[in-house]
């Protein structure tokens, strides 16, 4: 029995041990472009009160800074700030021809995207996963010669509005989790975004928009459900920067950079502005202190740089694409070049610690916590979590599992199986238990055929007796 119960010790330091694989976790990124951290407070959103308590809720998260939809959205995929990812603006440019390419057309501008940073996607992949995403900024791109295994890139002049659209590729992304297996996938709405700019963020058409958006998170978690998927599918919803109202209608002295005494646009090379309330400038030669002398205090609510004097938390400074003077205005202000050309109620691009320009939160899934509410974060540091919850080797990025780790339950094998260690432990038992159950019935079994054998022995041993009595009795006769 001595060897019994050293087995029995062996088997339990075993099972205690390994870890309890259960099905891998899967993972879905949505982002609603300029969901204020506040737009939920004068709507009413069911669907996202629902989310919080059944997950996790942020009071507010920080974005990086340029506060604009791909350099944003990009830091998202990669955990990178802007200054090191390279992807410093919604628009490709060229300082030498001063050829500048929109939002749309510099989606297929692989150079501009592939600059050295990987995205999530294709992390994901290299490490034996499979992803997609539906219309996030950077899904047209290659990089290192690579795509996303299944990608949707929207078409030109799409309605990003078409709430019917929405729910169609929530449905094809869950198709993708259920029938094809994928692992993780980015999805991207480009509102409350484009009623935000064009009616203002205090605006009854961007609550009738938070309306849709309520009722679309309502829809992911649906269909998630239809889908078989959620005891397995993680739902992360963010966004890229908020929204501010702009003045108009001569509330205030607006920044025009023709009007500026000394300003002379003759001095530049090449120049980004008109596009909101940032702006890039590239001098000519000889030029640059001229006319960041003449900029410098020129309007009580401009801020110029040098970019080598960039305040630290912007992290927008040291990268070769970052212009020699940038500039960007206070909330409420935009910056004009010759005259006023920008007529939306609403603007974003502000310095990321303006409380307008922070996006909102919310996360559901076995990997998160329930009922939970915790305080605001860098978006910079929801790729490192993203990369524990699928168990994958994160690339090199800025960001920090420890400003998120407390809104996980579980702990994330580098295979992308999750430990829970109570689970382990009571399983542990209850497979020690089961196996002491195996030992007393094979000892119990081992006993009874030991006992019959030595019956039957005896049987025989008996009869052999009588055999010889008879003989004996037959030759005394």
């Amino acid at each position: 029995m001595l060897w019994t119960t050293s087995l029995c010790l062996l088997w339990a330091s075993f099972v205690l041990g390994a870890p309890v694989r259960k099905e891998r976790q899967k993972l879905l990124l949505v982002s609603f472009d300029g969901f204020r951290w506040d737009y939920d407070r004068d709507v009413d959103t069911p669907n996202l009160d629902q989310m919080a308590k059944d997950g996790v809720k942020a009071q507010y998260v920080t974005p990086p800074y340029l506060t604009i939809t791909s350099p944003a959205h990009f830091t998202l995929l990669t955990g990178r700030y802007i200054e090191n990812h390279g992807v410093i603006h919604n628009m490709w440019f060229n300082t030498t021809t001063s050829v500048k390419k929109p939002y749309y057309p510099t989606q297929f501008v692989n150079e501009w995207w592939d600059n050295g940073s990987l995205p999530i996607w294709i992390t994901a992949q290299r490490q034996g996963l499979k992803a997609g995403s539906v219309h996030f900024p950077g899904t047209a791109s290659s990089y290192q010669g690579q795509v996303v295994m299944n990608r949707e890139v929207e078409p030109q002049l799409y309605n990003y509005k078409n709430e019917t659209a929405w729910q169609e590729n929530t449905d094809m992304v869950m198709g993708w989790f259920r029938d094809q297996d994928l692992d993780f996938v980015s999805l991207y709405f480009g509102e409350p975004d484009g009623v935000g700019h064009r009616f203002g963020p205090d605006s009854p058409e961007r609550r009738d928009m938070v309306k849709q958006v309520d009722r679309t998170v309502g829809y992911i978690r649906q269909s998630a459900h239809r889908h078989g998927l959620t005891d397995r599918l993680n739902i992360i919803l963010t966004a890229d920067h908020g929204m501010s109202t702009v003045f108009r209608n001569g509330m205030v002295e607006e920044i025009i950079l023709k009007k500026i005494p000394g300003f002379l646009f003759s001095d530049l090379s090449f120049h980004l502005v008109d596009y909101g309330p940032s702006g890039m400038l590239l001098p000519k030669p000889g030029k640059l202190e001229k006319v960041y002398q003449t900029l410098k205090g020129a309007h009580p609510h401009l801020h110029v740089y040098k970019k080598e004097e960039m305040p630290e938390h912007l992290h927008f400074a040291n990268n070769d694409r970052i212009l020699p003077i940038v500039l960007w205005a206070d909330p409420g202000y935009v910056i004009s070049g010759y005259f006023p050309v920008q007529f939306n109620q609403g603007e974003h691009g502000y310095d990321n610690l303006e409380m307008d320009m922070k996006p909102f939160f919310r996360a559901v899934g076995p990997a998160f916590h329930k009922n939970l509410e915790v305080g605001p974060f860098e978006t910079v540091n929801i790729y490192p979590m993203m990369c524990h919850i699928l168990g994958i080797q994160p690339e090199v990025n800025d960001g920090h599992l420890d400003a998120t780790k407390h809104m996980l339950v579980t702990s994330v094998t580098s295979k992308g199986g999750n430990i829970n260690f109570l689970k382990n432990a009571f399983t542990g038992l209850a497979a020690v238990a089961g196996f002491l159950a195996v030992v007393f019935i094979a000892t119990i079994s081992l006993k009874i055929i030991k006992r019959k054998r030595k019956n039957e022995s005896f049987r025989s041993e008996s009869f052999e007796d009588v055999q010889e009595k008879e003989e004996t009795k037959q030759t005394s006769f």
